[in-house]
């Protein structure tokens, strides 16, 4: 049987693009198959999710990743990423990290922000293992993830969650590579960083998706480049102003030559 990749990216109704280009972004480089499904508060059925976005929470999907367990009935491994991310590496490099003695496995970051407000006006809060549940590899079946029921999931302290207070440290395992390069205040990662080598570019602050120009963004134009129709001698889409220095959608239409 050929193994496919379960990956779940995070949903919000007010950054459509960023997860589209994100998930072509996988695909486009993935030389391994893959299963996309969104995840955020209104992706989900009523009766595993009744959550409602907290004053505190960033986006739709700040805890509902937590679901995830149970969306696959506590069987196999799944892989869960934020939107604001652009693939630049094969999949099948991450994916063939996974490790069964831990129920999770991140990128620990050390992250201690320098400012008080992200994307979208959104509080920026600091805590122990901040960005950690950014990207995370789950080991659906083990023991500690199948605390995650929903009855918990659902009305657990949102800090509780992304500080990984349902499982022991002991089996919280890394992710290695240049997967979740952080961007604020330059890159960031455990270990050092090689532009060059990047294999998942994670803005943290806000993309250019919200009118920013962060390190990186002309990446993300370029896998939105993509999505809108590389290789496609015919493609004539709704794209952003030629003026990528202003990194903001205007509505216009213009014609994309590839």
């Amino acid at each position: 049987m050929i193994e496919v990749a379960n990956v779940y990216l995070g949903w919000d109704s007010r950054e459509g693009i960023a997860y589209h280009v994100l998930s072509d972004s996988i695909i486009r480089r993935s030389s391994i198959p893959v299963r996309i499904c969104p995840v955020g508060n209104r992706t989900l059925p009523g009766g595993l999710w009744w959550r409602e976005k907290g004053r505190h929470d960033s986006t739709e999907f700040s805890n509902a990743r937590f679901i995830i367990p149970a969306l696959q009935n506590y069987q196999g491994w799944a892989l869960w990423a934020d939107s604001d991310m652009v693939a630049l590496g094969d999949l099948d490099e991450l994916w063939s990290q996974r490790d069964e003695r831990y129920a999770v496995q991140v990128v620990k970051h050390r992250h201690v922000p320098g400012e008080k407000q992200k994307f979208l006006g959104a509080e920026q809060s600091l805590y122990a293992r901040k960005n950690w549940s950014s990207l995370m590899l789950i080991n659906c079946g083990h023991p500690a993830c199948r605390r995650l029921t929903p009855e918990y999931v659902n009305n657990a302290a949102g800090l509780d969650l992304h500080r990984f207070e349902w499982v022991p440290e002991s089996e919280v395992g890394e992710i290695h590579g240049l997967w979740n390069v952080l961007v604020a205040q330059g890159h960031q990662h455990p270990e050092p960083v090689v532009a060059e080598d990047i294999k998942l570019l994670h803005f943290t602050l806000g993309g250019p998706w919200h009118g920013h120009q962060p390190d990186g963004s002309e990446l993300w134009f370029t896998a939105l480049r993509d999505l809108f129709g590389r290789g496609n001698p015919c493609a004539n889409v709704a794209t952003f102003p030629v003026d990528e220095t202003k990194l903001a959608f205007s509505g216009s239409f213009t014609r994309f030559d590839p």
